[in-house]
C-alpha cells in the first residue's frame, strides 16, 4: 500500500473552509505567554475568532470601504457593542429618534444607569445637529433611513458637524447595506450592519458587524468583544460567507420588486402614504438621491384610518407575506407597529399605524395580488 502522505496533491475548494475552535494551541511556551500580543487580528482564544471569522470580517470590510471588520452575534450586540465601547459616566449621547428600538433601550435603560446623558434628535435632521453638541458629547447614534418610518438624514452634514467637535459617529447602515450606500466615505466613524439581513439573505442566523478605518477604535472594539465574550460560531461565518456569494443578485433583485410593489400601493386608494425615500413622493427624495445608489427591500405604509380589526382582516388574508419581524431575507414579510409606538416617540412623523413591509424574491405580481387580497378585506371595515 503506497503511504498516503507521500501522495498528497494540493487541495483547493471555491468554498470557504470552516474552522472550529474554542481552545488555539501553540508551539512553544513562549508563544503561549504571548499569546494576547497576537491581537486584534491574530488568534489566541476562539471568542475572538478563527480563519473563517477573518475571512469573512476582510470581506465585509472591503464591501465598507474599511480597514478593519468585528463580526458579532447580532445586530443587536453589534450596536451595543459600538456604544458600550466608547461612552462613560458624565458623557453625552445624541441618538435618532428613529434608531433601532433595541438601541434605544440600550441607550434609556442602560446608559442612564451608567450616568450618561441620552438625548434623543429628529431622525430628518443634518448639519442643525450642531446646535445640540455638547461639550461632553461623545457620540452621535445614526440610522438613516430609520427602518420604519424611513426618514431619511443628511449624513454628510451630520458628520462634518461631529468631525468639528472631535465627537464619534456610529450608524446602523442595515437599509441601505454596503451596496447602496458606504457610511465611511460620508464621514462616518463607525458603520454597523446586521449581518441578520442582507448578508445572511435566509432567516436562518443571527451576526452583526461593526466596520471601522482607525486602527485605534477597531483595537477597542476587539478588545470589548473579547471582554464581553461575544463570540460568534464558525459555521454562521460560513453562512454569511454563502449568502454573500449572491448578495449583489439578490439586492438588484429583491430592490426592483421593492420598487414596483411601492409604486403599486402608492396609486391604492387606501393608502394613504408609502414611506419609502427612493419614491419621488418621499419627504427625503432629494437626500437619498445625492447620497444613495440603491433603495434594498424595505419601506412602510400608512394605511387610511380603520378600527383595528381591519389590520387584523388585512394580515389574516395574507399568504404569500409571512407575518413576521426582521426582513432582507428572500422571503417576502411584513410586520405591524401599532399607533402607540409612534405615539411614545418624540419626533414621530405620524400617529397613525404602520405596516412594514420586506420584499422578497418572490414574483413580484404574486405579492402584489397578495396584499390586493388582504386590502379588499380591509376595506370592509372603513
Amino acid at each position: 500500500m503506497p503511504n498516503a502522505s507521500e501522495n498528497r496533491q494540493p487541495f483547493k475548494s471555491l468554498s470557504p473552509a470552516i474552522h472550529r475552535a474554542s481552545t488555539i494551541v501553540f508551539d512553544t511556551l513562549e508563544d503561549f505567554v504571548g499569546r494576547k500580543s497576537r491581537q486584534p487580528d491574530g488568534y489566541s482564544y476562539g471568542v475572538t475568532g478563527t480563519p473563517t471569522h477573518r475571512e469573512l470580517e476582510s470581506r465585509i470590510a472591503a464591501l465598507e470601504g474599511a480597514q478593519h471588520c468585528v463580526v458579532l452575534p447580532s445586530g443587536q450586540a453589534a450596536l451595543a457593542a459600538s456604544v458600550l465601547t466608547f461612552l462613560r459616566a458624565g458623557d453625552h449621547l445624541l441618538i435618532s429618534d428613529a434608531s433601532y428600538g433595541g438601541l434605544k433601550a440600550i441607550a434609556h435603560n442602560w446608559m442612564s444607569k451608567l450616568c450618561i446623558d441620552v438625548e434623543v434628535y429628529p431622525p430628518a435632521i443634518g448639519g442643525e445637529i450642531e446646535e445640540l453638541i455638547k461639550p461632553n458629547t461623545k457620540m452621535i447614534c445614526l440610522e438613516s433611513p430609520g427602518t420604519i418610518t424611513m426618514e431619511t438624514a443628511d449624513i454628510p452634514a451630520i458628520a462634518a458637524a461631529a468631525k468639528r467637535h472631535g465627537v464619534l459617529t456610529m450608524i446602523d447602515n442595515t437599509w441601505a447595506s454596503p451596496l447602496a450606500f458606504r457610511p465611511l466615505e460620508h464621514g462616518v466613524d463607525i458603520s454597523v450592519e446586521a449581518a441578520t439581513k442582507f448578508f445572511g439573505g435566509h432567516s436562518d442566523l443571527l451576526m452583526g458587524s461593526i466596520s471601522v478605518r482607525d486602527s485605534v477604535l477597531y483595537e477597542q472594539l476587539r478588545e470589548a468583544q473579547a471582554t464581553l465574550g461575544l463570540a460568534v460560531s464558525a459555521d454562521d461565518c460560513f453562512l454569511v460567507l454563502r449568502g454573500m456569494e449572491t448578495f449583489r443578485l439578490r439586492f438588484d433583485a429583491q430592490s426592483a420588486n421593492a420598487l414596483s410593489v411601492a409604486r403599486w400601493l402608492s396609486a391604492h386608494p387606501l393608502v394613504e402614504q408609502v414611506l419609502l425615500p427612493a419614491l419621488e413622493s418621499d419627504p427625503g427624495h432629494a437626500i437619498w438621491k445625492r447620497d444613495f445608489a440603491g433603495s434594498g427591500c424595505l419601506f412602510s405604509v400608512i394605511l387610511k384610518p380603520a378600527p383595528e380589526r381591519a389590520f387584523t382582516a388585512f394580515f389574516d388574508a395574507l399568504r404569500v407575506f409571512s407575518i413576521g419581524a426582521s426582513w432582507g431575507g428572500v422571503r417576502a414579510l411584513i410586520a405591524y407597529y401599532p399607533a402607540a409606538l409612534q405615539k411614545g416617540r418624540k419626533f414621530s412623523p405620524t400617529d397613525q399605524p404602520v405596516v412594514r413591509i420586506s420584499i422578497g424574491l418572490e414574483d413580484s405580481l404574486a405579492m402584489i395580488e397578495d396584499l390586493k387580497n388582504g386590502l379588499a378585506e380591509y376595506a370592509k371595515f372603513c
